[in-house]
């Protein structure tokens, strides 16, 4: 195959067959390097201290649920936004193609929101540049979904899909790194991760050849007005239930890893009493990175190899269950490492799993975007509602037992359910 062939657009609806190249997947990474740091770390790490800087003179279970509150605002409008700027890059017309616009435009807005965010020091002010950021990370994050969609032959998804699990993994270890040992204050931490966000989506924006959409093509969608996008959001689960199982899928198993995973900084302080929370949280990491990164891609390439999908995720489910009960029943710093093991090979095997599945159950190829931007909210809603909820189950059962008992239960109950996928082995 000549380097014309391998960088020619495919045409918008066609299924794709040719292989995609290192050179694609590696700026493909790349992207979702920078967007996972900006997501990831702020979650992790910055939007703690900074919450807990604005109620120094309070209790920590008040600094906690303002943490929890910040998240669900923004997962709130990250909800209703995702479908909407998926069925946009539907119908994006443009000679620069129809998903590379949403990609810049996102990382743009997520660099703006977290530069704004490092100098705020009220909780509503907070919330809307929170908000700013994660729409930004959405209008991305859809893009990028649909690109894999448009452009990867399902053989290769599962490789592709672990190029978006392994740069998680690294992005937060990378991120922890970068503002708690060289960006040391909260604003300029923001700062460095904004900067990434847009550095490192560059090279896939240029990369990208990315077909516009035909007249006819458009012509099939029909007019591009509020109600045909609302419209065009709904999926009616009795004529698509294949996807309606991986949605809940996802979203039970996403928000049983993000319930947990969101409160680590806490549990490490309040309920282990590490002398180095944050350190020792760089540590548990990095574990979980090294892990999380030959899980993806090793699993991910034999999804591929067998055919097979759904045991993966299967699996993934039931070790993150494990990983979290085992917190429950026995808390201690140990056990939070051998849980960061389990989480990452956990992980690590469900990202690069289930967004290859995810791509294989989608409705239509006219509507891939909206399609995949509706199976992201499985994604980035519980990431963003998972502070909340682990704070609401703190305060609820009284400690961190109930909270880790509460995330076990939810991912297995999520790895149950993509058993019930029928057109995906």
């Amino acid at each position: 195959m000549t380097a014309e062939e391998q960088t020619a657009p495919v045409a918008a609806y066609a299924e794709p067959t040719r292989p995609v190249h290192a050179g694609w997947i590696a700026a493909f990474a790349g992207a979702w390097l920078g967007l996972w740091m900006a997501q990831l770390v702020p979650v992790q790490v910055l939007l703690p201290l900074q919450i807990a800087a604005q109620h120094a003179s309070d209790e920590w279970l008040t600094s906690l649920v303002s943490y929890g509150l910040v998240s669900a605002v923004a997962g709130a409008f990250v909800v209703v936004a995702y479908p909407i700027v998926g069925a946009l890059s539907d119908r994006t017309r443009s000679r620069f193609g129809r998903r590379r616009p949403w990609i810049l435009g996102g990382s743009l807005t997520a660099a703006a929101g977290l530069a704004l965010l490092g100098i705020q020091t009220e909780t509503v002010g907070t919330i809307v540049m929170w908000t700013v950021v994660m729409l930004g990370f959405c209008m991305a994050s859809a893009a990028l979904t649909a690109v894999m969609a448009d452009q990867v032959p399902e053989g290769q998804r599962g490789l592709v899909s672990g190029w978006i699990s392994a740069p998680n993994a690294l992005g937060i270890l990378l991120g922890i790194v970068l503002v708690t040992a060289v960006f040391t204050t909260i604003p300029s931490g923001y700062l460095a991760l904004a900067v990434c966000a847009v550095v490192l989506a560059v090279p896939f924006v240029v990369v990208l050849r990315d077909a516009p959409l035909s007249a006819s093509d458009a012509a099939r969608l029909g007019p591009l007005t509020a109600r045909s996008v609302l419209a065009s959001i709904w999926v009616d689960p009795r004529l698509h239930p294949d996807f309606a199982w991986t949605v809940t899928s996802r979203v039970l198993i996403n928000l049983g890893n993000a319930i947990a995973t969101t409160m680590l900084l806490y549990f490490f302080t309040f309920a282990l009493g590490v002398a180095d929370p944050t350190g020792f949280l760089v540590f548990t990491t990095v574990i979980y990175m090294v892990v999380t990164i030959g899980a993806s891609i090793a699993l991910g390439k034999l999804s591929d190899v067998l055919g097979r999908r759904r045991v993966f995720v299967l699996a993934s489910g039931t070790a993150q269950a494990v990983a979290a009960l085992l917190l429950a029943v026995a808390p201690a710093e140990s056990t939070a490492i051998v849980g960061a093991v389990l989480l990452g090979l956990g992980q690590g095997c469900f990202f690069a799993v289930d967004q290859a599945l995810a791509t294989q159950v989608l409705p239509s190829a006219e509507t891939r975007g909206k399609d995949v931007g509706i199976m992201n909210i499985a994604m980035a809603g519980p990431q963003a509602f998972g502070p909340l909820l682990g704070a609401g189950a703190v305060v609820l059962f009284g400690g961190f037992p109930g909270l880790f008992i509460a995330s076990g239960v939810t991912g297995l109950l999520g790895a149950v359910a993509v058993m019930r996928v029928r057109s995906v082995r």
